[in-house]
């Protein structure tokens, strides 16, 4: 028998032939999807959802994120971004204890539940309760901590705080719930660590088979310092140190050049785009459109909301089309379709399941999500993609679904109590903000 039938349902598929179905029916079992196609499949199922009016389609991939920075969501507008950092954010974020990351990333991955995104991969600190709200969240989670260090005459990789917490979440939870949750190791930044620091941390990360998270060339001022300091661009120093010889995610590339891009794509180095912060933060303006023709896998991230302000990817996918299309004045660059794709599959590649999520395919898990177009903003539907690279928003969410389990329906959750999430966060704002 099948745990879940989906039926009536508009399907995008996001599979290699851009399959896309009407009517459809989307069977699943065990977790995973057993089949989807138009006609309806002969076993009975437990469950039955009528999908009339929806899109299937997978779920969300934000492939760079600071979950617990909810907490600062509209704390910190409208700064030059030294300021914003120096004045504002590090002030806070040097006053944050385990628990405060905890509870602020299971709001976060509240919202990102509500808001269509299934996985996420995020940089952040006190790495062993990211990890445990990772595991208690639900969704699927590359977790790491950006590596730092301003002394390079006193560092020691043995010794370092990120070192033990990586060593500590390797041991208890990396793979957790059959490899729902994931470490990932993270270098902060070129302009915030130094050569050997890039060196030990790669090298953790070769030995055990982790991915790497970096923040790369997100500021002018980032990429021409580096420049000047080592004669060599930030993509350049890292990879002749050894940062892209695992899989890669870095996060920004607004001020990457040609060679550059040649190097990522080499490397098979995801860029996670980041539109909203770029812009919020007039950082500038990826050259996604000339990242994709050289072959780069771009991706879709957030960044944190106190310089994004949510989660909602859907409002990432229609800015990451529409800035390539002004800036160069050409309409066809960055269509729909790539745009999706770059919030699923490419997602799914830079976490490292592209064999799990971003397609709705037989065999993938069971990971989607219905997005209601009854909504006056959605109506009608002429192209079901442009829909929802254009026209959807996180709000137009009805249901999301991993690995079989539906986490959120119609403004319900079913595993996260959120009245008591948020009276947990009542007191640390006041402790952090109040106090």
């Amino acid at each position: 028998m099948l745990d879940t039938l989906i039926k009536n349902v508009t399907a995008v598929t996001m599979d290699d032939e851009g399959h896309l179905y009407s009517d459809a029916c989307i069977a699943i079992k065990d977790g995973k999807i057993s089949y989807i196609g138009t006609e309806a499949p002969q076993e009975q199922a437990e469950k039955v959802i009528d999908g009339r009016g929806m899109i299937a389609m997978p779920g969300l991939v934000n492939t760079h994120s600071h979950a617990a920075m909810s907490l600062m969501r509209g704390y910190a507008d409208d700064y030059v971004l030294q300021e914003w950092l120096n004045d504002h954010v590090f002030p806070i974020e040097g006053k944050l204890v385990g628990d405060d990351v905890y509870w602020a990333m299971l709001w976060a991955q509240a919202e990102m539940l509500a808001t269509g995104t299934i996985a996420y991969t995020d940089m952040y600190m006190h790495l062993p309760k990211m990890a445990q709200a990772a595991v208690d969240g639900g969704l699927y989670a590359n977790i790491s901590n950006g590596a730092m260090c301003f002394n390079p005459a006193g560092y020691c990789f043995d010794t370092d705080g990120v070192t033990g917490q990586n060593r500590e979440v390797l041991e208890r939870f990396h793979q957790a719930d059959n490899g729902r949750v994931k470490l990932d190791v993270s270098i902060h930044a070129e302009y915030t660590s130094f050569p050997g620091l890039w060196q030990d941390f790669s090298a953790y990360a070769a030995e055990n088979g982790l991915n790497m998270h970096i923040h790369l060339s997100e500021t002018r001022a980032e990429h021409e310092n580096c420049i000047a300091k080592y004669g060599k661009t930030p993509a350049a120093i890292l990879a002749e140190n050894g940062v892209f010889n695992t899989r890669t995610t870095a996060a920004h590339c607004v001020w990457v050049s040609d060679a550059d891009m040649d190097l990522l794509r080499e490397k098979q180095v995801t860029v996670a785009h980041n539109p909203v912060s770029n812009l919020k933060l007039a950082s500038g303006i990826a050259p996604v459109a000339r990242m994709l023709e050289k072959g780069v896998n771009v991706a879709l991230g957030t960044d944190g909301v106190c310089s994004n302000n949510n989660h909602d990817l859907f409002e990432e996918i229609k800015l990451a089309a529409l800035l390539q299309k002004g800036i160069s004045g050409d309409p066809r660059l960055v269509p729909a379709q790539q745009a999706l794709k770059m919030a699923t599959r490419a997602g799914a590649f830079a976490q490292g399941r592209e064999q799990e999520i971003g397609q709705l395919k037989e065999g993938f898990d069971a990971s989607l999500i219905l997005v209601d177009t009854g909504k006056p903003g959605l109506y009608p539907v002429h192209n079901p993609v442009s829909t929802l690279a254009y026209s959807a928003r996180g709000g137009d969410v009805y249901l999301t679904m991993i690995r079989g389990k539906v986490l959120y329906e119609n403004g319900i959750y079913t595993a996260l109590d959120m009245e008591h999430i948020r009276s947990k966060m009542e007191p640390i704002l006041n402790r952090l903000f109040h106090a």
